[in-house]
């Protein structure tokens, strides 16, 4: 990793840093207060974590499909403008009154297309960000710390707004943030990635089988899926605990502004470690965040804390695996390492994380849910080792 700039001017930076803005925007109210909006329609927490369960479901298999179309044609940016067009067209179903088949129908569609989007522009950006396959950290962190203030705007401004006006907007505020993303999408250049012939016959499967990529793809199951509790639960323990939707906001927006310093300080910190390194880092710091958020969450002190250990569990961890990717998958690779790490990541551990947690929560409560993610982590800390000490063993050969 390298801290030498590659020769991009911020002016071909600034549609990737609004499209990262518009979309954490988007995801900033979206996730945290869909589950608040679905238990205002009078929904069980049952039904509620099989309808945020959806999201994670499309993520499985959604994101390989678009980053295999976006490495076989290059074409990301007609993708992503197609993508971003369909999730705004979809979302206006929300207003429909319907059942909870309904529901889960639209947000299946419309998360299909967003669940894809993320994928493409990381790709996108992280060989727009590479020299020579060396990934620049500081142009990284520079232009993902955009997606982190777009996220900390909205997860502040929609939980004054739903704390005074009522959960009844949530669908307005769906197709706005939508509407935003798709205009971000439109100043993106169409530009083509050029073939790499050499590497689009590697297969991927080869790449797959090399032990450092296997215990990678574990150490982010494990990891992520004891995030899960975060991503779904988060909103509805603390409200649960009763503290107020403004507070909610306030209590999002920390972790967010822990990981945007990170983003932003980032090409300082990332070199005192080599990257498997900071994943088992990032992996023990997770233990402690769910033992704070799982024992000591009715002290606001202790739930800040927890909250600010996000610029390692989320924000380090990231960028340490856009990294890695970029190192395994090169080239044409690319976009489906980028689907393999949202499926593998984001996909099944959120589908057995919402379900399973849904389960846990109806069964001994959602604190139940942290208490046993405590545990996922340390599994985390495990393959994260192992990961360590693979990468090791491959430098001295």
């Amino acid at each position: 990793m390298s801290d030498r700039h590659p020769a991009v001017t911020r002016y071909q930076l600034a549609p990737f840093a609004a499209l990262s803005a518009s979309y954490f925007a988007h995801i900033g109210f979206f996730n945290p207060y869909l589950p608040l909006w679905l238990k205002d329609l009078g929904l069980s927490i049952t039904v509620i974590g099989l309808l945020t369960a959806v999201q994670a479901a499309t993520r499985v298999l959604a994101p390989y499909g678009w980053g295999w179309l976006s490495d076989h044609t290059g074409e990301r940016v007609k993708l992503l403008r197609f993508c971003a067009g369909a999730a705004l067209l979809c979302s206006a179903g929300l207003w429909v009154s319907g059942s909870v088949g309904w529901l889960a129908l639209v947000l299946l569609l419309m998360f299909i297309h967003t669940s894809a989007m993320m994928p493409m522009s990381e790709a996108a950006l992280a060989h727009l960000v590479s020299t020579d396959g060396d990934f620049n950290a500081r142009r990284y962190g520079r232009v993902r710390l955009w997606g982190s203030l777009g996220f900390l705007v909205t997860v502040f401004v929609a939980g004054a707004w739903f704390e005074r006006m009522g959960m009844q907007s949530f669908p307005s505020w769906a197709v706005g943030s939508l509407i935003a993303l798709n205009v971000s999408v439109w100043w993106l250049p169409n530009h083509r990635e050029p073939a790499h012939p050499t590497e689009q016959r590697l297969p991927i499967l080869g790449v797959l089988r090399q032990a450092k990529v296997r215990w990678f793809f574990a150490t982010v199951f494990f990891h992520v899926l004891s995030h899960i509790g975060i991503y779904v639960f988060f909103s509805l323990y603390l409200d649960e605990l009763g503290y107020s939707k403004t507070m909610i906001g306030v209590l999002w927006a920390v972790s967010v502004a822990a990981e945007i310093v990170w983003f932003f300080t980032q090409s300082r910190w990332l070199p005192k470690f080599s990257l498997s390194g900071w994943l088992l880092l990032c992996a023990a710091t997770m233990v402690l965040r769910m033992g704070l958020t799982t024992w000591a969450a009715e002290w606001l002190l202790a739930l800040l804390l927890a909250q600010l250990l996000h610029a390692l569990t989320f924000a380090t961890q990231h960028s340490v695996c856009i990294a890695l990717l970029s190192e395994y998958f090169p080239g044409r690779l690319r976009g489906r390492g980028q689907a393999l790490y949202a499926s593998i990541g984001y996909g099944v551990p959120g589908v057995l994380g919402a379900l399973g947690g849904g389960a846990l929560s109806d069964a001994w409560g959602l604190r139940a849910v942290y208490a046993v993610s405590i545990g996922i982590a340390g599994v985390a800390c495990g393959c994260a080792y192992q990961a360590w000490r693979t990468n090791r063993s491959a430098l001295r050969v």
